[in-house]
């Protein structure tokens, strides 16, 4: 189906609400030219801009009773990016870098995330208070440091999170997660890369210059230049500019050797379906939860929003010159536009035409193919002792996502006590996730854990799922089973855990916020309360902190 963009429009600004203003799925090939409001001249034109990395964030090396730890800073404030030519485009972001700066920290390192909230009372372009949450998503943080919803840092407040980085080395990000404005708040520009490195991630995978990081969002933008929003009554946003590290369709250039990409999918509804030009592999070799057991070269792969994937690209093969495009092939649900099946285009160049390399960079003389096993992709039916049924839904009635016939506003209602479930420590369980909610997907994140997929719709999982994860893409009219194992931190000190309240919601973020999200507890229900436990403080600029270790004004290359 291929309407026009008056007819789009016409249809709710792609709302597409059905009899009695009722939701309905988007069906499969919606397609329009185009949505944003810019004049031709500003309008971002495919393959036009370089491609940039982020910044890697300086920490200050601290100590305190426990000992050592990184004390890192981000500052939640108002600033503006240039995305679409001749114009600014106001955004919300951590340290005004859109997307944040990349966290990069050795397996082990205790970590001290300071976040200040300076930004506006209200959004102005929402309205809403401008109250946030900070997410570390695939980390195993105490209940009170994972960013739970109603754990809100006002503005003019901070909060510090700490974050123990025990598990395997990984891709991580951070992102806000304020209670039913998430959308709006990771739209507008907080979300960044946060990367968990190892001995044998190091050993196995190419490092520094070839280490590369790909933020990838959709955008639509006002006449002004600004930040347009329409999430199509909660269904979701779809924008038509696709923007890698905040550059609309950047160009990248590569000597002739292996890559490695870090891809997150960090839009608030898309999803992608990617595939090289050229059709030629792209080697998986890490999921959410780190690296993969066996690599698994894929010719094209489906990406929901908030799944990290790491793949590997040969370009040695290719003579200078060379010019290959990732693109993006959709999924059905989506809403697809004139160039969203273009994502970023990469140039081989020779060696000389680049800088040498830094510091600590290396690459692959080959493909890898045995990787490191993990603790989920170990898991198996056999060993779990408890079982939890999971439907994903969306009411009629009131238009809401839910699951299993509840939503976040009967958790609060609960007094936060409606769980789930309640698991032991190191219990394994296996979730079985059925979509019935009327032919949309869902991105299901679960928090704290890993988990190995065991099947979807009764088969395997796909080769690119073959990993450990922390998101699961349900597919429309899907069920899927995992197996998860319940690992707390042990020990003492400030890294231990004793459990508590975690979240389980799609991260579709306008599902997320209406009010497709709940919680479950390993331990007991009733510690390391997510609240009241480590709660924001007024930004007074005098902070509660350990001593001086030493100081890094400036990360290393790779930021450890």
């Amino acid at each position: 189906m291929q309407v026009s963009r008056r007819e789009a429009l016409t249809l709710g600004g792609l709302g597409l609400l059905g009899a009695g203003g009722l939701l309905v799925p988007l069906g499969s090939g919606l397609q329009a030219k185009s949505v944003s409001k810019l004049a031709v001249r500003n309008m971002p034109v495919p393959f036009a801009t370089t491609f940039v990395r982020p910044p890697v964030l300086p920490f200050t090396l601290m100590e305190d009773s426990n000992g050592p730890y990184r004390l890192y800073t981000v500052t939640e404030q108002r600033a503006t990016a240039r995305i679409v030519p001749g114009l600014d485009t106001p955004v919300y972001a951590y340290n005004g870098s859109v997307p944040g700066p990349t966290i990069r920290v050795n397996q082990g390192t205790r970590v001290k995330l300071r976040v200040r909230n300076q930004l506006p009372a209200y959004h102005p372009a929402f309205g809403h208070p401008f109250n946030t949450s900070t997410h570390l998503h695939g980390s195993a943080s105490l209940p009170q440091y994972d960013g739970y919803a109603d754990d809100v840092t006002h503005p003019g407040d901070f909060k510090d999170y700490w974050y123990p980085n025990w598990q395997p080395a990984r891709t991580l990000w951070y992102h806000d997660h304020n209670v039913h404005t998430t959308a709006q708040n990771a739209y507008s520009g907080l979300a960044a890369q946060y990367h968990l490195t190892d001995a044998a991630e190091r050993d196995l995978l190419p490092q520094g210059v070839y280490d590369v990081p790909l933020t990838i969002s959709d955008a639509m933008f006002a006449a002004d230049g600004s930040l347009a929003y329409d999430d199509n009554s909660h269904s979701g946003l779809w924008g038509d500019v696709i923007l890698v590290n905040g550059r609309p369709w950047p160009v990248m250039k590569v000597k002739p050797k292996i890559y490695r990409f870090r891809v997150l999918n960090a839009s608030i509804a898309r999803s992608l379906r990617l595939r090289l030009s050229n059709g030629a592999p792209l080697v998986m070799v890490a999921t959410d939860g780190g690296l993969m057991p066996k690599a698994q070269p894929v010719v094209e792969y489906r990406h929901g929003g908030a799944e990290r994937y790491e793949f590997l690209i040969d370009f040695s093969a290719y003579k200078p010159d060379t010019v290959i495009e990732l693109k993006n092939l959709s999924n059905p649900n989506n809403v697809d536009y004139d160039n969203t099946n273009k994502v970023m285009r990469f140039q081989v160049v020779d060696e000389s035409a680049l800088p040498p390399d830094s510091a600590g960079s290396k690459t692959l003389s080959a493909m890898p193919t045995t990787l490191v096993g993990s603790d989920a992709m170990g898991l198996t039916e056999s060993m779990a002792t408890g079982r939890v049924s999971i439907r994903l839904q969306r009411s009629d009635v009131t238009n809401l996502f839910n699951i299993s016939d509840k939503t976040w506003h009967d958790v609060v209602d609960s007094g936060y006590q409606d769980v789930l479930t309640v698991a032991k420590p190191d219990e394994v369980q296996v979730w079985e996730i059925e979509n019935r909610s009327g032919g949309w997907f869902h991105p299901l994140h679960i928090h704290l854990v890993d988990f190995k997929i065991l099947s979807r719709n009764g088969r395997p999982a796909f080769a690119w799922e073959q990993g450990p994860k922390d998101v699961v893409y349900i597919g429309e009219n899907e069920t899927v089973r995992l197996a998860m194992k319940f690992t707390l931190q042990k020990g003492g000190g400030a890294t231990a855990n004793a459990g508590g309240r975690y979240m389980i919601h799609c991260h579709n973020l306008p599902h997320e916020d209406h009010d497709m999200m709940r919680q479950f507890a390993v331990g007991q229900v009733n510690v390391n309360d997510p609240i009241a436990s480590a709660p924001c403080a007024p930004d007074t600029g005098e902070y509660d902190d350990g001593w001086p270790a030493g100081t890094s004004p400036d990360a290393s290359p790779d930021g450890t």
